[in-house]
């Protein structure tokens, strides 16, 4: 019952009762990567992917994210893809947790903002 209202309600818990709908009815699966994301296409040329757990983008792998923004016809699963030496492993995105980038002189950060230096004056009253 759990699964059946976190469908009907959220959209960020994978997919909701009308993207299934939509999926059974028109959807193709085209495959799956590495992190169980489930890749689909149909007639239209329409093409989505319905998340393995939250919905974030980030999570599309750079293979992936080629095939879903119509850059190659060709899904990596079909064509043997291996990543370039440039491209990176996925990370999560970290914004709004403990592991997210805070820069120094961010309230959020312990480090001090490095003192003001060179013809900068601060106005005071």
């Amino acid at each position: 019952m759990k699964t059946f209202f976190l469908q009907f309600f959220t959209w960020w818990n994978g997919l909701t009762l009308g993207t299934r709908f939509f999926t059974w009815r028109t959807g193709e699966k085209v495959g799956e990567d590495d992190a169980g994301n489930v890749y689909y296409q149909n007639n239209d040329g329409k093409r989505w992917v319905i998340y393995n757990g939250v919905a974030e983008a980030s999570a599309i792998g750079p293979g992936w994210h080629g095939w879903m923004h119509h850059r190659v016809d060709t899904p990596p699963g079909k064509d043997n893809y291996q990543p370039k030496e440039w491209q990176r492993p996925h990370q999560p995105n970290l914004t709004g947790t403990a592991g997210a980038y805070r820069p120094k002189g961010s309230m959020a950060s312990q480090e001090k903002r490095p003192r003001v230096t060179g013809d900068y004056d601060a106005w005071a009253p």
